[in-house]
């Protein structure tokens, strides 16, 4: 199975067990995530965008500050603009988030439940697969000379005939080198690959 389909079944498991939906921010690094997936209701989704809300949200404020899970009513961090009250205004009336990785490549996530707390089973379920989800995700630490000359050319514009004459080699051996370059930044499309290698910091 390939890595972007384990995502995807440990994304269907995680949704499975927080009825109103999940948000994971996975290897937060200079502000921004290097993936993210989320399952809130559309109308809280807009709603927290809009407001800017995530610079405000204590749940990732705990998120940055401490390691592990803890439910949403027990965190020990102020709500001064009333986000998790707006939050149960949309459905989301429980729950809890999980924190791992260094500071330096933190993922957080969020689950929430309609109905109920979630149970410490849950809640350790839950870890478990934010920390699978980390771990599948972790960027590599380089590129092969050959992964980073191919995505240079599509950087400088150039089709695949004429960045395989510029490298002196066919055109299918510089398809090749791009499916290997997308394959270990875990990208859908070359142009995925390219932003990725350069938010890593690896071209």
């Amino acid at each position: 199975m390939s890595s972007r389909a384990e995502i995807n079944a440990v994304l269907a498991r995680l949704r499975k067990v927080a009825p109103m939906g999940y948000y994971v921010a996975l290897h937060i690094r200079y502000a921004a995530p290097i993936m993210q997936f989320q399952a809130y209701p559309v109308a809280w989704t807009e709603r927290y965008a809009e407001n800017g809300y995530a610079l405000r949200d204590p749940t990732i404020a705990w998120g940055f500050s401490a390691s592990g899970a803890i439910r949403w009513s027990a965190l020990p961090i102020p709500d001064p603009f009333g986000i998790m009250k707006e939050a149960a205004n949309h459905g989301l009336n429980y729950g809890v988030i999980v924190a791992c990785g260094l500071l330096k490549s933190r993922t957080i996530a969020g689950c929430a439940h309609d109905t109920r707390e979630f149970t410490n089973d849950e809640i350790e379920v839950i870890s478990t697969m934010v920390r699978r989800l980390h771990d599948m995700t972790e960027p590599p630490e380089s590129l092969t000379k050959a992964q980073q000359e191919a995505l240079r050319c599509i950087a400088e514009g150039d089709r695949h005939a004429a960045a395989a004459a510029k490298l002196g080699i066919t055109e299918s051996a510089f398809k090749a080198r791009l499916i290997s370059a997308r394959e270990r930044l875990m990208a859908k499309t070359t142009a995925e690959a390219l932003q990725r290698a350069k938010d890593y910091r690896l071209l």
